[in-house]
């Protein structure tokens, strides 16, 4: 192996098919350089900017560097000398728009070594998507001059980056980014990342913004301006080693989508969202899944008159022993199966101010409560309801619910509706219609204490499998039809 060349060295790619197929055969020959320097793009490239960077392996630091167009060249010049301009023990890739592919050659020689590496893109460029998407190798990027107005896209920028450790933002001008979204998409060694100055005025999209970035335990976004975001979908989706979440500087008045936000939050013990405007927010369906770590959540303010799908929203919530949404307006919700499902730690759920007209899935809504001993359903509307399914299954500690307002006219699945409720010893179906039902299967399995069943007409129905299995004998000799 030859010494590390200082030597400065500029490469023009092209804005066509081959490109890619070019930068492979580039970086096939560059796997010990340590430090990745990107200076300019060019408007013509646009999306093909991520053409080669995700194979690159082994750098461990990279700057990046927005140089004034005049410093480089012109359109014209298909192959220009810059070592005068800037530091020559980097490598400099120069990108520009070319009409003419020339002869494939070996850029570099194999044996060559350097501890930077620039890359040029010469002229306007809009979009930094998907530039450093898939890399394995760098563990520290630096956005130390990018001082460019122009730049409108950022999503993927970072996605399936499995070694970076720290992002620094500090000088990057993003004015004019509209997408964020994937933009820290499973960085799972991202442990820093300073966001400080990010402008975030025009974005619209953070959808799976830092989706997966398990590493990280502290995320500090009181400066970011989300009041055009319409999309948070994902945006935190297991970030388990986060702790602590304050977002009380979110401005989400124009969000239509919260599904999975918190998602996987395994960790999160404090999130402060009580100043979250959710007037137009349409889907928040596993919002809070598993955040198994949070005691309490304090969503009183909440406005869901739009909000259409709350499946799972709570679900896993392990920890949670005090759960504020009294000022919920479920008027239009479809759907609220699991809604509640392995929410183990409360004792009590008041949920008589539910607007539930609308709902045709039920199916798990309590399922796994294992504490809950209190469960007001007195003004549930079921009328449109189709399955119950698992409805209340292994609610262990509940002896008394009463079911009365209930109608079932459309339900046709009832399996393992109330089955390991082992507390409970009476039901009433009076108002229950059965004619529709067709699945009843295990519908009391496992309840032990289960003596009265009063008013329970099974005449139609197809599958009752099981349907007391493991209950007292008793019970079967008390059943009014």
């Amino acid at each position: 192996m030859s010494e590390i060349n200082n030597s400065s060295k500029n490469i023009n790619l092209f804005n066509d098919i081959q490109s890619k197929y070019i930068l492979k055969q580039i970086f096939n020959n560059i796997k010990k350089y340590k430090r990745l320097k990107i200076i300019k793009y060019n408007k013509n490239i646009k999306e093909r900017l991520n053409i080669g960077i995700k194979d690159y392996k082994s750098y461990s630091e990279i700057e990046i560097e927005l140089f004034p167009i005049e410093k480089i060249g012109t359109k014209k010049i298909k192959f220009i000398n810059i070592s005068k301009e800037i530091d020559e023990s980097y490598y400099h890739f120069y990108f520009y728009d070319s009409r003419k592919l020339e002869t494939k050659k070996t850029y570099f020689d194999k044996y060559d070594r350097t501890k930077k590496i620039r890359i040029i893109l010469d002229y306007e460029f809009n979009s930094f998507k998907g530039l450093f998407e898939g890399c394995t190798g760098i563990e520290k990027i630096n956005f130390k001059k990018c001082n460019r107005k122009d730049i409108t896209d950022l999503s993927y920028l970072l996605s399936k980056h499995q070694s970076v450790k720290i992002i620094n933002f500090t000088n990057f001008n993003t004015a004019n980014v509209i997408n964020m979204s994937y933009m820290f998409y499973n960085c799972p060694s991202l442990k820093e990342i300073n966001l400080s100055n990010l402008n975030t005025i025009n974005v619209t999209n953070m959808s799976y913004m830092f989706y997966n970035c398990s590493s990280l335990k502290i995320l500090n976004l009181s400066n970011l301006n989300t009041i055009n975001v319409n999309n948070m979908s994902y945006m935190f989706y297991n970030c388990s080693s986060l702790k602590e979440l304050y977002l009380f500087d979110f401005n989400t008045i124009n969000v239509k989508d919260m599904s999975y936000m918190f998602c996987d939050c395994s960790s999160l013990k404090e999130l402060g969202i009580s100043n979250f405007n959710t007037k137009n927010v349409i889907n928040m369906s596993s919002m809070f899944n598993n955040c198994s770590s949070l005691e309490e959540l304090d969503i009183s303010n909440f406005d869901t008159y739009n909000v259409t799908d709350m499946t799972y929203m709570f679900y896993k919530c392990k920890s949670l022993e005090n759960l504020n949404y009294l000022n919920f307006n479920t008027f239009n919700v479809v759907d609220m199966s699991g809604m509640f499902s392995e929410c183990s730690s409360l004792e009590e759920l008041n949920i008589s101010g539910f607007n539930t007209i609308n709902v045709t899935n039920m199916s798990a809504m309590f399922k796994d409560c294992l504490l809950l001993k209190e469960l007001n359903l007195s003004d549930l509307n079921t009328k449109n309801v189709t399955d119950m399914s698992f409805m209340f299954c292994n609610c262990k500690s509940i002896d008394k619910l009463n079911i009365s307002s209930f109608n079932t006219i459309k339900v046709t699945n009832m399996k393992s509706m109330f089955s390991n409720c082992r507390s409970l010893e009476s039901l009433d179906f009076t108002n229950f219609n059965f004619n529709n039902v067709t699945n009843m299967s295990c519908m009391f399995s496992d309840c032990y204490s289960l003596k009265e069943l009063y008013n329970f007409n099974i005449e139609y129905v197809l599958d009752e499998s099981d349907i007391f299995k493991n209950c007292t004998k008793k019970l079967k000799t008390i059943i009014k039809k």
